[in-house]
Protein backbone atom coordinates (compact mmCIF):
# COMPACT_ATOMS: atom_id res chain seq x y z
CA UNK A 1 0.00 0.00 0.00
CA UNK A 2 1.27 3.24 -1.02
CA UNK A 3 2.59 6.05 1.73
CA UNK A 4 0.93 9.06 0.33
CA UNK A 5 0.81 12.87 2.50
CA UNK A 6 -0.78 15.06 0.69
CA UNK A 7 0.26 18.29 -0.81
CA UNK A 8 -1.34 22.55 -0.89
CA UNK A 9 -1.51 23.70 -4.14
CA UNK A 10 -1.13 28.01 -2.94
CA UNK A 11 -1.01 29.24 -6.91
CA UNK A 12 -1.44 28.29 -10.62
CA UNK A 13 -1.76 24.46 -11.31
CA UNK A 14 0.49 21.86 -10.52
CA UNK A 15 2.03 20.14 -13.69
CA UNK A 16 5.18 19.36 -15.54
CA UNK A 17 8.39 21.86 -14.54
CA UNK A 18 10.96 22.75 -15.73
CA UNK A 19 12.56 24.23 -12.75
CA UNK A 20 11.62 24.26 -9.29
CA UNK A 21 13.02 25.40 -6.05
CA UNK A 22 12.53 24.10 -2.31
CA UNK A 23 12.25 26.67 0.03
CA UNK A 24 12.39 25.76 3.64
CA UNK A 25 10.19 28.66 4.58
CA UNK A 26 8.67 31.14 2.57
CA UNK A 27 10.49 33.98 0.75
CA UNK A 28 13.92 31.69 1.17
CA UNK A 29 13.70 31.09 -2.53
CA UNK A 30 12.87 34.21 -3.88
CA UNK A 31 16.39 35.84 -1.95
CA UNK A 32 18.37 33.02 -2.69
CA UNK A 33 16.96 32.04 -6.40
CA UNK A 34 14.35 34.84 -7.05
CA UNK A 35 16.39 36.36 -10.42
CA UNK A 36 17.08 33.71 -12.03
CA UNK A 37 13.19 31.88 -11.06
CA UNK A 38 11.99 35.46 -12.54
CA UNK A 39 14.12 35.44 -15.69
CA UNK A 40 13.23 31.56 -16.08
CA UNK A 41 9.63 32.63 -16.45
CA UNK A 42 9.81 35.36 -18.23
CA UNK A 43 11.34 33.15 -21.06
CA UNK A 44 8.42 31.32 -21.39
CA UNK A 45 9.49 28.74 -19.10
CA UNK A 46 7.52 26.63 -16.50
CA UNK A 47 8.92 27.70 -13.01
CA UNK A 48 7.93 26.52 -9.50
CA UNK A 49 8.53 27.09 -5.72
CA UNK A 50 7.51 24.69 -3.26
CA UNK A 51 7.60 25.75 0.19
CA UNK A 52 8.86 23.34 3.07
CA UNK A 53 6.94 24.73 5.90
CA UNK A 54 5.00 27.65 6.56
CA UNK A 55 7.37 29.76 8.45
CA UNK A 56 4.75 29.16 11.54
CA UNK A 57 7.88 29.43 13.89
CA UNK A 58 9.25 33.10 13.15
CA UNK A 59 8.68 36.02 15.13
CA UNK A 60 6.98 38.10 12.08
CA UNK A 61 3.78 36.84 10.36
CA UNK A 62 1.34 34.19 11.10
CA UNK A 63 1.30 30.93 8.45
CA UNK A 64 -1.95 32.76 7.14
CA UNK A 65 -0.13 35.86 6.70
CA UNK A 66 2.71 34.31 5.08
CA UNK A 67 0.72 31.91 2.88
CA UNK A 68 -0.52 35.00 1.46
CA UNK A 69 2.08 36.89 0.69
CA UNK A 70 3.63 33.93 -1.61
CA UNK A 71 0.45 34.17 -3.49
CA UNK A 72 1.05 37.74 -4.04
CA UNK A 73 5.39 36.74 -4.76
CA UNK A 74 4.44 34.49 -7.42
CA UNK A 75 2.02 36.41 -9.30
CA UNK A 76 5.23 39.10 -9.18
CA UNK A 77 7.30 36.45 -10.63
CA UNK A 78 5.24 35.12 -12.77
CA UNK A 79 5.38 31.47 -11.41
CA UNK A 80 3.67 28.61 -12.93
CA UNK A 81 2.69 26.92 -9.97
CA UNK A 82 3.56 27.22 -5.94
CA UNK A 83 3.41 24.95 -3.10
CA UNK A 84 3.38 24.17 0.22
CA UNK A 85 4.44 20.73 1.86
CA UNK A 86 3.28 21.81 5.62
CA UNK A 87 6.23 20.06 6.95
CA UNK A 88 7.19 21.81 10.55
CA UNK A 89 9.01 24.64 10.47
CA UNK A 90 12.46 24.20 12.51
CA UNK A 91 12.30 20.60 12.32
CA UNK A 92 13.01 19.62 8.47
CA UNK A 93 14.94 16.54 8.88
CA UNK A 94 15.92 13.49 6.02
CA UNK A 95 13.18 11.17 7.91
CA UNK A 96 11.41 8.43 6.00
CA UNK A 97 8.22 10.44 6.12
CA UNK A 98 9.54 13.35 5.16
CA UNK A 99 11.25 11.89 2.38
CA UNK A 100 8.45 9.94 0.64
CA UNK A 101 6.25 13.56 1.23
CA UNK A 102 8.55 14.99 -0.90
CA UNK A 103 9.47 12.18 -3.54
CA UNK A 104 5.15 12.63 -4.22
CA UNK A 105 5.53 16.04 -5.17
CA UNK A 106 8.36 15.40 -7.42
CA UNK A 107 6.44 12.76 -9.14
CA UNK A 108 3.62 14.87 -9.38
CA UNK A 109 5.26 18.53 -11.01
CA UNK A 110 8.12 16.40 -12.71
CA UNK A 111 10.63 18.74 -12.68
CA UNK A 112 13.95 19.20 -14.68
CA UNK A 113 15.78 20.89 -12.70
CA UNK A 114 15.92 21.08 -9.18
CA UNK A 115 16.83 23.84 -6.50
CA UNK A 116 17.56 23.49 -3.34
CA UNK A 117 19.15 25.45 -0.36
CA UNK A 118 23.30 24.67 0.20
CA UNK A 119 24.02 22.26 2.96
CA UNK A 120 26.61 24.86 4.38
CA UNK A 121 24.14 27.04 6.55
CA UNK A 122 24.33 28.10 10.11
CA UNK A 123 20.29 27.41 9.62
CA UNK A 124 19.30 23.77 10.75
CA UNK A 125 16.03 23.91 8.44
CA UNK A 126 18.52 25.07 5.74
CA UNK A 127 21.05 21.95 5.66
CA UNK A 128 18.56 19.55 6.84
CA UNK A 129 16.06 21.14 3.80
CA UNK A 130 19.11 19.91 1.60
CA UNK A 131 19.45 15.88 2.95
CA UNK A 132 15.41 15.93 2.82
CA UNK A 133 16.03 16.83 -0.82
CA UNK A 134 18.75 14.45 -1.37
CA UNK A 135 16.58 11.38 -0.49
CA UNK A 136 13.64 12.65 -1.74
CA UNK A 137 15.26 12.77 -5.49
CA UNK A 138 16.39 9.58 -5.20
CA UNK A 139 13.08 7.61 -3.77
CA UNK A 140 11.04 9.67 -6.84
CA UNK A 141 13.23 7.75 -8.82
CA UNK A 142 12.40 4.09 -7.58
CA UNK A 143 9.45 2.06 -9.38
CA UNK A 144 9.04 0.24 -6.42
CA UNK A 145 9.13 3.24 -3.68
CA UNK A 146 6.32 3.40 -1.09
CA UNK A 147 5.78 6.69 -3.08
CA UNK A 148 2.35 8.07 -4.90
CA UNK A 149 2.67 8.23 -8.49
CA UNK A 150 4.78 7.13 -11.84
CA UNK A 151 8.43 7.27 -11.10
CA UNK A 152 10.41 10.80 -12.23
CA UNK A 153 14.46 11.29 -12.07
CA UNK A 154 15.24 15.01 -11.68
CA UNK A 155 17.93 15.24 -14.20
CA UNK A 156 19.84 18.02 -12.31
CA UNK A 157 20.68 19.56 -8.82
CA UNK A 158 21.56 22.83 -8.31
CA UNK A 159 22.61 24.32 -4.79
CA UNK A 160 21.45 28.25 -4.04
CA UNK A 161 23.27 30.66 -1.25
CA UNK A 162 22.10 30.86 1.76
CA UNK A 163 23.88 32.49 4.99
CA UNK A 164 27.01 31.47 4.12
CA UNK A 165 29.77 31.30 1.22
CA UNK A 166 29.44 28.58 -1.71
CA UNK A 167 32.03 27.49 -4.52
CA UNK A 168 29.65 28.40 -7.27
CA UNK A 169 29.89 26.28 -10.49
CA UNK A 170 26.87 28.30 -12.02
CA UNK A 171 26.57 31.72 -12.69
CA UNK A 172 23.27 33.46 -14.35
CA UNK A 173 22.79 37.46 -15.00
CA UNK A 174 20.09 38.34 -13.26
CA UNK A 175 20.90 42.38 -13.87
CA UNK A 176 17.55 43.05 -16.49
CA UNK A 177 15.41 41.33 -13.65
CA UNK A 178 16.59 42.84 -10.21
CA UNK A 179 14.03 44.96 -10.21
CA UNK A 180 11.33 42.37 -10.26
CA UNK A 181 13.70 39.95 -8.04
CA UNK A 182 13.43 42.81 -5.17
CA UNK A 183 9.09 43.35 -5.82
CA UNK A 184 9.12 40.03 -5.00
CA UNK A 185 10.70 39.82 -2.03
CA UNK A 186 9.19 42.73 -0.97
CA UNK A 187 5.90 41.48 -1.26
CA UNK A 188 6.54 39.09 2.19
CA UNK A 189 5.34 42.30 3.35
CA UNK A 190 5.10 40.69 7.37
CA UNK A 191 9.41 40.32 7.28
CA UNK A 192 10.73 43.22 5.07
CA UNK A 193 8.84 46.03 5.55
CA UNK A 194 8.77 48.61 8.48
CA UNK A 195 11.34 48.45 11.18
CA UNK A 196 12.17 44.54 11.18
CA UNK A 197 14.13 42.83 13.59
CA UNK A 198 13.85 39.05 14.66
CA UNK A 199 16.34 36.68 15.23
CA UNK A 200 17.43 35.94 11.76
CA UNK A 201 15.47 39.19 9.60
CA UNK A 202 17.24 42.74 9.56
CA UNK A 203 16.53 45.36 7.62
CA UNK A 204 19.15 45.90 5.57
CA UNK A 205 18.85 42.19 4.17
CA UNK A 206 18.13 43.05 0.45
CA UNK A 207 20.94 45.16 0.41
CA UNK A 208 23.28 42.62 1.82
CA UNK A 209 22.05 39.90 -0.68
CA UNK A 210 22.59 42.84 -3.88
CA UNK A 211 26.05 43.09 -2.69
CA UNK A 212 26.44 39.39 -3.27
CA UNK A 213 25.20 39.49 -6.18
CA UNK A 214 27.54 42.11 -7.37
CA UNK A 215 30.01 39.99 -6.37
CA UNK A 216 29.19 37.27 -8.24
CA UNK A 217 28.62 39.23 -11.40
CA UNK A 218 32.24 41.08 -11.14
CA UNK A 219 33.32 36.84 -11.50
CA UNK A 220 31.14 36.56 -14.58
CA UNK A 221 31.99 40.29 -15.94
CA UNK A 222 28.30 41.28 -15.51
CA UNK A 223 26.79 43.72 -13.09
CA UNK A 224 24.68 41.45 -11.02
CA UNK A 225 24.58 37.53 -10.81
CA UNK A 226 22.92 34.47 -8.74
CA UNK A 227 25.39 31.86 -7.94
CA UNK A 228 24.69 27.78 -7.69
CA UNK A 229 26.72 25.10 -6.88
CA UNK A 230 26.11 21.85 -8.83
CA UNK A 231 25.99 18.84 -6.91
CA UNK A 232 27.50 16.97 -9.61
CA UNK A 233 29.82 17.39 -12.67
CA UNK A 234 27.89 19.59 -15.63
CA UNK A 235 29.03 18.34 -18.96
CA UNK A 236 29.56 21.77 -21.22
CA UNK A 237 29.71 22.09 -24.76
CA UNK A 238 33.35 23.37 -25.67
CA UNK A 239 31.85 25.42 -28.38
CA UNK A 240 29.82 27.52 -26.40
CA UNK A 241 32.79 28.93 -24.28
Amino acid sequence: MLCTMSFETVYGTAGPLEWLCLAPHPDDAEIGAGGTLIRLSRAGHAVGILELSRGEGGTLGSATVRMAECVAAAQVMGLSWRGQLGLPDGGLLDSPAEARALAEVLRAVRPRVLVVPHHRDRHPDHFGAYHLAKRAVHLAGLRKADVAGAPHRVGRVLLYQGNADIQASVLIDVEEVLPVWEEAIRAHKSQFSGQVISETVTPEVIERRRARLMYWGTLARVRYAEAFESDDALLVDPTTL
